[in-house]
């Protein structure tokens, strides 16, 4: 489920977050859906159990798990009205990220097909449910 780069410079954790961040957006991992242990996974990546634990509360405090002591950490549902700031964060980094795509010369149209695909692919996982 989850394949991490050991010799990449980024932390483990970060890596571990970015992952099931990745799941989560796509709808592999749907809303309520239970996460493995934190022993089960570290067991199958083989790393720190501490380091799945704080992976797993990086996604808490950003919103996209919740945890029910004795029961296990689950898949938050999405709440539109609660995502203000991250939105806000996503919408500048989106700007930032279109200008230097047109700055190193990409066409505006192969932007807007970039757009289009990504909007498809979000429409074809929501179909799916």
């Amino acid at each position: 489920m989850f394949e991490l780069d050991l010799r990449s410079r980024a932390p483990i954790y970060e890596q571990l977050v970015e992952k099931i961040k990745e799941l989560i957006v796509n709808n592999v991992l749907k809303p309520d859906e239970q996460l493995p242990t934190v022993r089960v996974l570290a067991s199958s990546l083989t790393i720190n159990p501490n380091t799945v634990q704080k992976a797993y509360r990086e996604l808490e405090n950003c919103g996209y798990i919740y945890s029910l002591p004795g029961k296990g950490n689950f898949v938050r549902a999405t709440v539109p009205e609660n995502n203000s700031a991250r939105l806000l964060n996503l919408e500048n980094e989106f700007l930032r990220i279109v200008s230097e795509m047109l700055y190193l010369g990409m066409a505006p149209s192969r932007i807007d097909s970039l757009i289009q695909q990504a909007l498809a692919k979000s429409e074809g996982g929501k179909s799916n449910d």
